[in-house]
């Protein structure tokens, strides 16, 4: 009796064990993306709110639907990394690109051209493709936290004012430095904040959107 019971138990433990697994693993939906497009408008994204609202847009476009969605960027209040919920976080196809914050902006996340898709699933051009698009728009240092300055009037500005940290979504620059391949904070903006100011360091007014569980 004492042995049907423990196989009984074992059985169900595994069960358990099992369930618990196969719902881990089910939600790997979409929780990460590049916008497949800007605002139109350069660094003038209508901000914070307007570029919350652009995610949940997108993302919503594309069939996601039920989250939360918050825009990868830094202000004069805000930390980006305190924007984008706890983790874990999967692109267009499934695949992780970090665990949690601290392993986002560790060495170790998952951010590379061929992950770092759009809404659509679709990879963005990066450092050799024409037009380069590869400048995301952040904000912020390289632990996420805001850089004073550098965040286009908090996204509000288009024009030949104002300066906005970015980062390259292919890890790749001009040399082998750690900034170069940097996917949140490259290099600042030159010539201001407008559309045409962001295309010309090979950028298109794109940034990163995180769904906040």
């Amino acid at each position: 009796m004492g042995r049907l019971l423990l196989v009984a138990a074992t059985a169900i433990a595994a069960a358990l064990a099992s369930s618990a697994g196969v719902a881990l693993s089910q939600d790997k939906t979409m929780s990460f993306f590049v916008t497949s497009v800007g605002s139109g408008k350069g660094a003038d994204l209508g901000g914070l709110k307007g570029a919350d609202a652009h995610c949940a847009s997108l993302a919503e476009a594309a069939g996601v639907t039920g989250k939360t969605w918050h825009a990868y960027l830094s202000s004069s209040t805000e930390d980006a990394r305190d924007r984008i919920g706890k983790g874990p976080w999967f692109n267009a196809k499934g695949e992780k690109i970090a665990d949690d914050v601290a392993s986002l902006h560790g060495d170790a996340n998952g951010i590379t051209k061929q992950t770092a898709l759009t809404e659509k699933g679709e990879m963005v051009n990066g450092r050799g493709d024409k037009p380069n698009r590869h400048d995301m728009l952040t904000g912020s240092k390289p632990d996420g936290t805001k850089i004073a300055d550098q965040t286009c009037g908090d996204w509000t500005m288009s024009g030949a004012e104002g300066v906005a940290m970015m980062g390259h979504h292919d890890r790749t620059g001009l040399d082998d430095s750690a900034a170069a391949k940097s996917w949140n904070s490259s290099h600042a903006s030159r010539g201001g904040c407008s559309q045409e100011a962001l295309k010309g360091t090979g950028g298109d007014g794109l940034f990163y959107c995180f769904a906040v569980e």
